[in-house]
């Protein structure tokens, strides 16, 4: 069962990431039940209803533009606090930075309006002033990422997509920072093999849902020429979630966005455990990497990744349609055709070490009998061959719909149906492949 915030890992505050829409957001509550609520409100409509009763209740004070109530909705890094608040008519978080790190919020200003138009990276509305703090206001979002996941696992019970908001989004956010030159109800959201469904593709692609990050302030730009951070190393950030790097004050590259964002994947795709394990433990794991993956290991392309380039991320078959895992199937047996047996060829050799591990055996005991008497009356296949496996799919799906009804009905639609069923009999043959390949 998914851990609640109270157990297993927890993303701090606003350093998780923000899961929210474009335009005015709603509040945040600790509340599972006030949560589902405000998710509803958020996604049919009935903001203006929140707003309304936000400014006719609100316990705070006026700063220029910005009405700025007195609770705390989340916590930053180094004790920084958030609050909810209302500026030109929206419904905002405001950053709260006591004057004397006046300096630092110029900084995180700076950042954010570098990165102002990507989705995957909250809003910047402006600033405000007093005697004593500077106020930066920011895109108010729906809830975190740990809220969401334990509103799932507690008792909000329509499904939200929190796994592939974090899975499709929270990676391209990564790609974008290290690529600036200056630094819907009830949905089917797996298939049975472990994989994002169709509807749940379908749903991310338009966007209902996105992940933001959310705290720029620690963040460190770096020209276009370089890699690293070698002098004055920091140790800024959140306890859990940070580089070994970074704990022992080593050189810092981009790799520690890359370690904390593969902590976040993990999160969501064990419903909020950590891959280094107990909060009171979790620094020490991770500077001796002692993670434990075995709640991922169901999920073959999941345990291979962890802490890849934010671009391998990206392109990581984790996050493959099923179309485009069967196309690579495709593309893959297309060209070890080119390669003779005879002569000993090194790709070749390479896909059949495979077999081992991928296939588990004959190939044909994981097949129904009819599909096998139809693969037979075409031409002879080696049965424990990785390469005739790929051929078979190849084949079958290059000529999908001249398939007798029977087998038809046995691998099921196209693209979908086709991945669906190699993925369920062989499910880490597309990994070994892509390893070879």
């Amino acid at each position: 069962m998914p851990a609640s915030p109270s157990s297993g890992a927890k993303i701090p505050g606003i350093l998780g990431p923000f899961i929210g829409n474009s335009g005015t957001v709603n509040a945040i509550s600790p509340s599972a039940e006030m949560i589902a609520k405000q998710l509803l409100c958020r996604l049919w409509g009935n903001e203006r209803n929140l707003l309304l009763n936000f400014t006719d209740h609100v316990d705070g004070r006026r700063i220029g533009k910005l009405l700025v109530s007195n609770k705390d909705i989340a916590k930053g890094s180094n004790g920084t606090v958030v609050l909810e608040g209302i500026y030109d008519g929206l419904h905002v978080a405001v950053k709260l930075l006591v004057q004397t790190h006046h300096d630092v919020a110029l900084k995180e200003i700076q950042n954010l309006i570098a990165s102002d138009q990507h989705p995957n990276i909250v809003r910047w509305y402006g600033v405000e002033y007093d005697q004593d703090f500077v106020y930066i206001v920011l895109e108010r979002c729906t809830c975190s990422l740990n809220d969401l996941i334990y509103v799932n696992s507690k008792s909000f019970q329509t499904q939200i997509p929190s796994k592939d908001i974090a899975s499709n989004h929270l990676p391209e956010c990564m790609v974008r920072l290290h690529s600036m030159p200056e630094h819907n109800r009830n949905v089917e959201l797996w298939n049975a093999n472990g994989y994002p469904s169709a509807q749940l593709l379908k749903l991310m692609s338009e966007k209902s849902f996105c992940a933001k990050l959310s705290d720029m302030g620690i963040s460190k730009c770096l020209r276009w020429d370089m890699s690293s951070l070698t002098q004055h190393p920091t140790g800024y950030g959140s306890s859990g979630w940070q580089a070994p790097e970074q704990l022992l004050l080593g050189c810092q590259t981009r790799a520690l966005d890359v370690f904390s964002l593969g902590c976040v994947l993990f999160f969501c795709t064990t419903g909020g455990k950590h891959p280094f394990g107990d909060n009171i433990e979790r620094d020490v794991n991770i500077v001796n990497d002692r993670k434990d993956l075995f709640l991922v290991e169901n999920i073959p392309e999941a345990l291979d990744l962890f802490s890849p380039k934010a671009q391998e991320v990206l392109n990581h078959p984790l996050f493959w349609t099923s179309e485009r895992r069967l196309s690579f199937v495709q593309d893959v047996s297309d060209r070890v055709e080119l390669e003779d047996r005879e002569n000993e060829s090194e790709l070749l050799n390479a896909l059949e070490s495979t077999a081992t591990p991928a296939l588990n055996g004959k190939w044909d005991e994981k097949m129904e009998a009819a599909f096998i008497d139809n693969i037979g009356c075409y031409r002879r296949y080696t049965l424990d061959s990785a390469r005739d496996l790929l051929r078979v799919i190849r084949n079958k799906s290059h000529h999908c719909r001249e398939l007798p009804q029977e087998i038809k009905e046995l691998l099921g639609s196209h693209p979908e149906g086709f991945e669906s069923c190699s993925s369920r009999r062989f499910p880490k043959l597309l990994i070994e492949v892509y390893k070879v390949i």
